[in-house]
């Protein structure tokens, strides 16, 4: 059973087009298939806009490391490194826009290490590839995330939020001259 499984991961690397070479208790990726997933893109959720963004991800730009899973799997889960970390250098990624930098800085504190990168890990699957695909739109969401632009206020809003905070402003007036009245009715005159 073990063997027809480890055939089968086998495979499936073979078929992604990777060279992978284990060292110590990691195993890291030498070479990636310059075919396999070259493009990947994203578009921004919430936008009316039928145009898509697109963005160019390098896999080759990114550092790819497997390690020993955690969670269930028995005995497999002991024996092959399915657990992906994906990083990159956040500042040196001259593939991102800059706003989109000092968002993704912003946004992603605790995810972004001492050295400036980003780490992003999936051990969801019991698949380096699925792991892999999963880490990848990890960072297709954030890139996403990262580029959404704040919409621009309508007239309408502009009006109603003027509107409201003079409502607000006179009914903080009225409040304060209950409270000084209530006050000044307290007060006792020795006169």
């Amino acid at each position: 059973m073990a063997a027809h499984i480890a055939r089968r991961c086998y495979l499936l690397c073979l078929r992604a087009g990777e060279n992978v070479v284990p060292q110590q208790k990691n195993v890291v990726i030498r070479h990636i298939n310059t075919n396999w997933q070259q493009n990947v893109g994203y578009r921004t959720r919430g936008t009316d806009s039928t145009e898509d963004v697109r963005v160019h991800i390098p896999v080759d730009r990114l550092m790819v490391t497997y390690s020993r899973s955690s969670g269930p799997g028995g005995q497999h889960v002991n024996k092959v490194s399915t657990k992906a970390e994906v990083r990159f250098h956040v500042l040196t990624a001259d593939w991102i826009p800059e706003d989109v930098r000092r968002n993704i800085f912003e946004k992603n504190k605790n995810r972004i290490n001492k050295a400036g990168e980003l780490l992003v890990t999936s051990e969801l699957s019991r698949s380096q590839q699925r792991n892999l695909s999963d880490c990848i739109h990890k960072i297709s969401a954030i890139l996403a995330e990262a580029s959404e632009k704040p919409c621009e206020p309508t007239a309408e809003d502009v009006a109603l939020r003027a509107a409201r905070l003079e409502k607000g402003n006179m009914e903080r007036l009225k409040q304060k001259k209950i409270n000084s009245a209530l006050k000044k009715s307290r007060r006792v005159d020795f006169d």
